[in-house]
């Protein structure tokens, strides 16, 4: 069997590791792997690092579409991933998650009758203004296979009117929902034993294990309105000032250069006044993965920060308005506060002071990417 893989953003490269290492070890001679990078996010550590450290096979395509408005990002790479799947006649096509990439994935293959497979199917901010809102729910109306990591995801599919019950052959018309857990907790089973020894992230950054709080800040509607991005940081700022707390900042290139402008300047220069507020460049996956299994705390507007906390038993601060985890919510473990510095403050005093949160199984085995690649051979 063939397949060709879609990736775009840096989740999807690692993502994508989960699947070609299952490949490798356990279907080699029985499923080929044709890799399309669309080249959606380039930047140097957040993208060619990942295929060495993970181990990933370089992409077979490159189409450097860059950045770019959504409809001629999307309308590059539709055009681009038709021209490759014509060429390849690949079984599938395999898309992860919510991108530009796996819209445009999702609308190539459809369109010239092309199995797709969609890993992450069924997840719901039901908020239709996020673009990855719309991108996920097309994507799902035009899939074969669904793989939905939790529960909750796959409740939201038959909600939408996918049958649990449907019988082979599967189609876009007939299509098969699975829950089959979660490809991103494979990945950090897999790398949490070396992440530490690998990297020097902690040491580098002087920092003291169970006694910082890792920080990600990187979604337009955070990093592009002044007012919500003042809010964050300041939250921030005061927590590490009133807490005596180490703050880790890695911080994306976009929103690097976005402070200047869009920080109030008080702030700016207390931001850069205070020692423990520390930025670094963007971390590379093993070091996120040090970093979460070793702080004390998350603080995230990121869909997959927030699953990686959990998986290594940390409280989460969604910097959202809301998540498509919401098991991780409604377990305790995380709190919805948005851009809201009130919010934030209040949902730091709990989290910190908690002893009893509970991180339940919600993500499956660690194996399955093993299982998506079986359901592939078998169905398609």
């Amino acid at each position: 069997m063939k397949i060709v893989t879609i990736i775009g953003a840096r989740p999807q490269i690692i993502k994508a590791a989960a699947l070609s290492r299952a490949i490798k070890d356990h279907f080699a001679g029985k499923i080929t792997e044709v890799i399309v990078h669309t080249g959606q996010h380039y930047d140097e550590n957040m993208s060619n690092v990942f295929f060495d450290e993970l181990g990933i096979p370089q992409p077979n395509y490159n189409l450097n579409v860059g950045s770019g408005s959504h409809g001629k990002q999307t309308a590059s790479m539709i055009s681009g991933i038709e021209e490759i799947l014509l060429k390849e006649k690949p079984n599938a096509i395999v898309l992860y998650g919510d991108t530009n990439s796996t819209l445009a994935g999702a609308v190539a293959a459809s369109k010239i009758h092309i199995p797709v497979v969609h890993i992450e199917a069924g997840l719901r901010s039901f908020s239709k203004a996020m673009p990855e809102e719309v991108n996920r729910i097309m994507c799902d109306h035009v899939s074969t296979l669904l793989f939905s990591p939790t529960i909750t995801g796959y409740n939201n599919l038959v909600k939408e009117g996918f049958k649990e019950k449907n019988a082979a052959p599967y189609s876009a018309d007939n299509p098969k929902i699975y829950q089959s857990g979660d490809v991103m907790y494979d990945n950090s089973m897999h790398f949490s034993a070396v992440a530490e020894q690998k990297t020097n992230v902690i040491t580098a950054n002087k920092l003291q294990k169970g006694k910082f709080i890792l920080a990600t800040i990187h979604r337009n509607n955070n990093t592009d309105e002044p007012l919500r991005l003042n809010s964050l940081f300041g939250s921030l700022n005061d927590i590490s000032n009133e807490n005596g707390l180490d703050i880790l900042l890695p911080l994306h290139p976009r929103t690097s250069k976005l402070l200047e402008t869009n920080l109030d300047a008080n702030l700016l220069k207390a931001v850069k006044a205070n020692a423990k507020f520390k930025i670094i460049a963007p971390a590379s996956f093993l070091e996120m993965i040090a970093l979460e299994k070793n702080c004390a705390m998350v603080m995230t507007d990121s869909g997959g920060v927030q699953k990686e906390a959990f998986y290594f038993e940390k409280p989460c601060i969604i910097l959202r308005p809301e998540t498509e985890w919401v098991e991780l919510v409604e377990c305790g473990a995380a709190i919805v506060t948005d851009a809201d510095e009130a919010r934030i403050k209040t949902a730091f005093k709990k989290l910190y002071s908690a002893s009893n949160l509970s991180y339940p199984k919600f993500y499956g085995d660690g194996k399955s990417a093993q299982f998506i690649c079986g359901e592939m051979l078998k169905h398609l």
